[in-house]
């Protein structure tokens, strides 16, 4: 099974709203600027959806930590097709990989808003943590959803 584009672009989506509003409350926490705090979620917003869409796609060209089976599937010729099951730690390690990706944008982002190292990395560090838990959720909770998948 393939997952859509457009399943892949409402995925990045929803995924974004919830790591937006964590960037914002740990960039709230580390400047104790509301505003700043909004303009790293905001510009992030965008930077990483085109990010996530991106990792989305890779990751469906490698069946790492996937089971294969034949299954039939309801269509209009009721043909065996092979599909690919994600096992619970395939979902663990594409989270990491996307966390190493997105701490670097956020990085970058808090850097250009805030000019300081300092908060910039305590920002995209302290992020590591709480982005891998809520991405794997997140991942979990797609993999139920049967919509946009051929």
């Amino acid at each position: 099974m393939k997952d859509s584009h457009l399943r892949s672009v409402i995925k990045g989506i929803t995924w974004r709203m919830i790591g937006t509003a964590d960037t914002i409350l740990l960039s709230y926490i580390f400047t104790g600027n509301i505003g700043t705090a909004l303009k790293i979620g905001f510009i992030e917003l965008f930077t990483k959806i085109v990010l996530y869409y991106l990792h989305e796609r890779i990751w469906m060209v490698f069946h790492i930590g996937q089971i294969a089976q034949t299954e039939t599937v309801s269509d209009q010729d009721n043909m065996p097709s092979k599909i690919f099951r994600d096992k619970h730690w395939r979902s663990l390690v594409k989270g990491m990989s996307w966390r190493f990706f997105g701490t670097m944008d956020t990085i970058i982002i808090s850097i250009f808003v805030t000019h300081q190292l300092s908060k910039a990395f305590a920002i995209g560090f302290t992020e590591v943590f709480t982005k891998v838990g809520l991405y794997y959720l997140h991942e979990r909770m797609w993999l139920k959803i049967k919509w946009g998948r051929k």
